[in-house]
């Protein structure tokens, strides 16, 4: 398996880490193998990004063949449109990377957790083109999202808002450009998505706003609620957990599972 930690420089000078893990091709199986890629985005209320939500979640991913990336993208004090455009270079890497990390450009999957459901979801169009980039050249295939921020309005993780936004957080305008469920259309790729119903930092209103904004799109969309569980799960299981002990969620725990079928399916 290839290792490798690249740094992506932000517009504003930061440094966000881009780490890769490839698997490597067998000449006793298939030397030409392309496979799917998951980019992972850790939450963190776009003040730090989580471990709990990173590499764990690349093993996973990994485990089930697939290459695995993960970005920890600049926060706060960095603003808007810095992660967004950190998050369309790493996009841009694999495909540009795909023959030597043997990926294939055509199965790009991003995964994002809470504030960083919330940027694997963002769009941006204008923007990247302001910067440089073809939005559909770093389109994601496939979005898969663990209880994300989506909404800037009344049922808003606000925290995420303040950091994302820095002194325009006030600001209504900018506020509704970063309001997901605001922005899905024909072009979102097709999106998995769970949340806990009981989640009391990012309510469940979030995950249902996305949903509801998706099936007026036309965009697929699966979604798993499940009965209990606070926030930052992550993978629900000890591994994962804070400190090793908050965070042990049973029913959340097939999540993986059901997200490396609905992929299989849809990259069949």
């Amino acid at each position: 398996m290839q290792y490798c930690e690249d740094i992506i420089t932000g517009i504003d000078g930061s440094e966000a880490t881009f780490v890769r893990y490839v698997l490597d091709n067998s000449e006793e199986i298939d030397p030409k193998r392309q496979r799917p890629s998951v980019l992972v985005i850790p939450g963190g209320g776009y003040a730090m990004t989580s471990d709990r939500e990173a590499e764990p979640i690349a093993m996973q991913f990994l485990a089930a063949g697939c290459n695995a990336f993960v970005l920890r993208y600049s926060v706060a004090p960095s603003v808007f449109p810095t992660a967004l455009l950190e998050a369309a270079e790493a996009v841009q890497r694999i495909r540009a990377h795909a023959d030597d990390w043997h990926c294939d450009p055509s199965k790009i999957a991003v995964i994002g957790f809470s504030a960083g459901g919330h940027l694997a979801t963002t769009a941006g169009d204008d923007t990247m083109r302001a910067h440089g980039y073809d939005p559909d050249a770093v389109r994601p295939n496939a979005l898969m999202l663990g209880y994300p921020v989506i909404t800037s309005g009344p049922l808003a993780h606000r925290g995420s808002f303040d950091c994302l936004l820095g002194d325009n957080s006030d600001n209504q305008v900018a506020l509704d450009a970063v309001s997901i469920e605001r922005h899905i259309d024909a072009k979102t790729p097709p999106v998995f998505v769970w949340h806990t119903i009981t989640d009391d930092c990012v309510p469940v209103e979030n995950t249902l706003m996305l949903v509801d904004a998706c099936k007026k799109a036309g965009v697929p969309v699966e979604a798993h609620l499940f009965p209990q569980g606070g926030h930052g799960l992550a993978l629900g299981t000890a591994e994962t957990a804070w400190q090793g002990v908050n965070g042990i969620e049973p029913c959340v725990q097939q999540w993986p599972v059901l997200a490396n079928a609905w992929l299989r399916r849809l990259f069949a």
